[in-house]
């Protein structure tokens, strides 16, 4: 047969969409399988991560198919957000146009790839119905408590003009252009995501062995879980005065209570209420009050990849225990998100605390015995503590908690540095936020009944401002409750909301997407996702949110479940000389081109075969050569074939060479239950039928040439679905791709063992015997084979290796 991948292709994929062969059945009964990759930004172009990361997705989805699972496998388009105002600021078009006209070719470029995703099922994040019950979700959340408005200081992007998460920041500048972000103070639309800190911390134990450890400790520190002492200390006297009586007292919160007598300085946030009333007031000299503004308009992580830097405030405070008066700094390690922007720094028992401390040679006081230099962190007994002084420190953790308690000076709490997720952006190409303003009833939600608050098309996008509250006549509208003016907020969500329910719109059978945004007895019965696939640079970003949403909708009653996605697999980058391939750097492969010149299933193989999934892969135009002659060689041996069905064979009357060809076939296929539904090791069951191939092509019976393409082409099938389909009508009317095969142990089972004789260290010779002789017939048999290197020599030892060697140590005979 002729290996023509154009052809073929295109045949299958219309048969495939004429039969409706990937929609999952609508029964809630058959056992299922829900395999799930990250739905891609309609950005134009796939490219070779894309690939990548759909073809593990779908070869998992093929194999569960052919196993009798009820496989719901989607796709759809994470389809806001800002690269389409940018691009419509760039090119001239609307938002709109430019999202749906590149969804239009990623999905050919997607079907090009023949991946089995479900076609009825697929839907934009922008689709004005997903919006709908985005927006229903978001009334309820505010209805709950869980949805808030209010002003804070903020990242901000001066590029994109938006509010960041904190989460969206990289190295302190935007996620997406990579403008440096600016601190600045606005009103928005929050979600108390700290509420499930501790459920989402304690949920991580279902993910382990599930999750890759890496994701599950980057939550975990992101989330950040410490418990510790809360307490004030009061200002000075002369403090008081300083700032006219409008503090007394500032609160702190520390991880080291049995640190107490060690403190030497206080270091308060450059956003703490108090700096700020320094520098707004010009009480500070103003060379040090816009050092201070300057390190307030730094982002957090930036702060935390910066030196040390601080400024004295000119006040202080009064220790609780000793009365002492310590200095107040501001410091840009103090962040203002945590534990009250406030600190008491302990300089001998802390690293960032010495390091500032002895760049401005502030008092260090040790206070724990042990180690010779400081800052000593390890444990210790309390020194110069006064009645502490002597305990171990951590049993005078909790002593000192308790005295802060009795005397009421603080309490011990728990604090976490997970912080609430800011939701709106000042964008025009987002879902609203579904409220209106009025003088008379405050901030009201939208009545359910007029859902969605649809965007307008007419507007004007020039990179300067919200286009929707520029608009003329859009925000004005009617208040909900009294009927009165009203104005519409013009904040639209951040489009990580849109990920973060999705997985549930996939499991709501389209017929009812109309009438509701979730069905709950099918969102019941898909999830969680039994496998989900996507970059790990998602960890704390849409992976936290998505636990999150998840829980919130189960307590409003939407779904029953704890967590998303049951398994998660994180695939590697794809690479060219090292480098992660990216247009900037002129060195992307474009899969249009590839799929022109080889056929879908040699870039399907190509990316399966060269690296396993959660490692990167290397670009490598040799091996993309490679696996398009193996699909080639498949063709040419299909005339070798002489049984239409799977054949009996008379094992023992098979050549030596037919049998181990057997051999390879059902080696290759006791590989695959674990590569398909465990460790996803593609590479490996590839390489598996590679070797049975050429095991097959040594070998002259049709029967066993029979047998080996009838289990092969199974094997490869979620691989190479177009040749392997093909082959497998023609050969075997599809029958093999229907079976579950299983595997032969007659194949196994061993005539003879191949034994290496190695005399004075050196292999002389090679012997087969039966599986059953003893070590003396083993022995026996290697001397007869190695008996001309063992003339004149004496056996000073002998060594079996069973299934293996005999080691003869040898020296000359006296």
């Amino acid at each position: 047969m002729r290996y023509t991948p154009k052809e073929i292709e295109t045949k299958w994929q219309k048969q495939w969409d004429d039969e409706q062969a990937f929609e999952p059945s609508d029964s809630l009964e058959q056992k299922k399988k829900y395999i799930l990759s990250m739905f891609p930004f309609p950005s134009g172009r796939l490219h070779m991560g894309h690939v990548r990361n759909y073809a593990i997705g779908d070869a998992i989805a093929r194999y569960y198919r052919k196993q009798d699972y009820n496989v719901l496998h989607p796709i759809g388009w994470d389809a806001f957000g800002m690269p389409a105002e940018n691009a419509a600021i760039k090119h001239g078009r609307h938002p709109k146009e430019w999202t749906y006209s590149n969804i239009d070719y990623m999905r050919g470029e997607l079907n090009a790839l023949g991946l089995s995703f479900s076609k009825t099922r697929e839907f934009a994040t922008c689709d004005p119905l997903y919006t709908k019950w985005e927006q229903e979700f978001i009334i309820k959340m505010f209805e709950a408590g869980l949805l808030f408005r209010e002003s804070t200081t903020v990242n901000w992007c001066p590029h994109d003009l938006t509010v960041l998460a904190n989460e969206q920041l990289e190295e302190g500048c935007c996620w997406r252009c990579g403008t440096e972000v600016v601190q600045k103070e606005m009103p928005g639309y929050y979600l108390d995501i700290t509420k499930y800190a501790d459920e989402l911390l304690e949920d991580l134990k279902m993910l382990e062995g599930k999750w890759p450890n890496q994701v599950l400790t980057m939550q975990e520190n992101w989330i950040g879980k410490s418990q510790g002492l809360e307490f004030e200390f009061e200002l000075s006297e002369e403090s008081k005065a300083k700032l006219d009586g409008k503090f007394e007292k500032y609160s702190v919160f520390t991880t080291r209570p049995d640190t107490i007598y060690g403190v030497s300085y206080s270091a308060l946030a450059a956003e703490h209420p108090i700096t700020k009333y320094l520098v707004e007031h010009n009480l500070l000299d103003e060379e040090r009050a816009e050092k201070i503004t300057a390190i307030a308009n730094m982002g957090e992580r930036e702060r935390a990849q910066a030196d040390k830097e601080g400024y004295p405030l000119g006040i202080s405070v009064i220790h609780p225990l000793t009365g002492e008066e310590v200095p107040v700094w501001t410091a840009n390690f103090v962040l203002a998100s945590y534990g009250g922007g406030a600190v008491m720094a302990v300089p001998a028992h802390d690293e960032r605390d010495h390091e500032f401390a002895t760049k401005y040679d502030l008092p260090i006081k040790r206070v724990i015995s042990g180690g010779e230099e400081l800052p000593y962190t390890g444990e210790g007994e309390l020194i110069d503590s006064a009645a502490f002084t002597g305990l171990a420190n951590y049993e005078a953790k909790a002593k000192v908690i308790a005295t802060f308690e009795e005397a009421g000076f603080g309490k011990g709490t728990t604090n976490y540095k997970l912080r609430n997720w800011g939701v709106s952006r000042q964008r025009y190409w987002g879902a609203p936020i579904p409220f209106v303003h009025c003088n008379a009833c405050g901030l009201v939600p939208e009545k359910i009944e007029n859902l969605p608050i649809a965007l307008p098309d007419d507007v004007e996008i020039t990179g300067e401002g919200n286009p929707l509250d520029n608009h003329p006549t859009w925000k004005q509208c009617k208040c909900p409750k009294c009927g009165g003016d009203a104005v519409r907020e013009t904040d639209t969500l951040d489009t990580f909301v849109q990920s973060s329910w999705y997985q549930f719109r996939y499991a709501t059978n389209p017929k009812k997407w109309n009438e509701v945004g979730i069905d709950k007895d099918e969102a019941n019965y898909w999830l969680g996702v039994d496998q989900y696939i996507g970059g790990i640079e998602h960890a704390i970003l849409h992976l936290l949110y998505a636990r999150f949403f998840t829980k919130v909708l189960r307590d409003l009653g939407y779904v029953d479940i704890d967590e998303p996605f049951n398994r998660l697999l994180t695939q590697g980058m794809v690479t060219m000389d090292g480098a992660k391939m990216s247009k900037s750097k002129g060195n992307t492969v474009d899969p249009d081109k590839l799929i022109e010149e080889y056929g879908a299933d040699t870039a399907r193989l190509f990316i399966l075969f060269a690296a396993p999934p959660q490692k990167e892969l290397e670009w490598n135009d040799n091996a993309v050569d490679g696996a398009f002659r193996f699909i080639k060689k498949l063709y040419d041996r299909a005339d070798r074939v002489t049984s239409k069905t799977l054949p009996e064979i008379d094992h023992g009357a098979l050549s030596k060479e037919a049998k181990l060809a057997r051999q390879k076939v059902y080696e290759a296929l006791q590989k695959s239950a674990d590569v398909y539904e465990k460790t996803f090791a593609f590479n490996t069951l590839i390489a598996a039928c590679m070797e049975a191939m050429n095991a097959l092509d040594k070998q002259e019976s049709g029967e066993v040439w029979s047998e080996g393409m009838y289990v092969m082409l199974n094997l490869l099938e979620p691989i190479i679905p177009h040749a392997a389909t093909e082959l497998s009508e023609v050969l075997f009317e599809r029958e093999n791709l229907k079976a579950l095969l299983e595997v032969k142990e007659e194949v196994f089972v061993q005539e003879s063992i191949l034994y290496m004789v190695m005399i004075g260290g050196k292999k002389r010779a090679e012997f087969e015997i039966n599986p059953g002789a003893t070590q003396d017939e083993i022995l026996a048999a290697a001397k007869a084979e190695g008996a001309k290197w063992l003339e004149g020599m004496q056996i000073v030892k002998e060594i079996v290796v069973p299934n293996k060697l005999v080691n003869l140590a040898v020296k000359p005979a006296s």
